[in-house]
């Protein structure tokens, strides 16, 4: 099977564009579980993410992106990976825990679309670093460089972004 996640800073059409290539391809794709983690800890506590909160999501995505795997055929669609895990925690936090940083590498995809940040930004209850995006971008191309993965950069308007992403899916298969 093959693995593509669609990974970058916020705001940048992720969830959308996995969404989309999944139903595309005939495909099942795993949502982000951070923002599923965030959304709910909000909800029960009111307190923002913190760096406790780094190995539960790590888990959380980990189970997710398995569950998905189960379920797919051929090829599987993520809505961001560890690798988006490690990014945010060592722009938050200033580190990652080591068994992340590990289980990054050992779990890295066969293709990742970096969406670029050429989009506009858009304000919700969870994105919070507007004039951050292009230093997290950067981190992302860091880390997937340092990765050795497979890489294309996914910008422009809409329609394509979609084509772009769905010829980089279409050269896996």
């Amino acid at each position: 099977m093959k693995r593509v996640v669609v990974t970058g800073s916020e705001c940048t059409g992720k969830t959308t564009l996995a969404g989309d290539l999944a139903r595309q391809f005939g495909t099942v794709w795993v949502a982000e579980y951070a923002r599923e983690y965030l959304d709910r800890k909000v909800a029960t506590t009111g307190l923002p993410l913190d760096e406790s909160d780094v190995e539960p999501i790590a888990r959380g995505q980990i189970a997710a992106e398995d569950r998905g795997a189960a379920l797919a055929k051929d090829l599987l669609v993520l809505d961001t990976d560890l690798v988006s895990t490690t990014v945010y925690a060592r722009h938050y936090y200033g580190a990652c825990p080591a068994w992340i940083e590990q289980a990054a590498r050992d779990r890295r995809v066969d293709l990742y679309l970096l969406c670029d940040i050429d989009v506009p930004w858009v304000a919700d209850s969870v994105r919070d670093r507007p004039h951050h995006r292009e230093p997290i971008h950067a981190l992302f191309v860091e880390a997937l460089e340092a990765l050795g993965a497979r890489y294309v950069t996914i910008r422009g308007p809409w329609p394509d972004r979609l084509a772009t992403a769905a010829t980089a899916v279409s050269a896996l298969r």
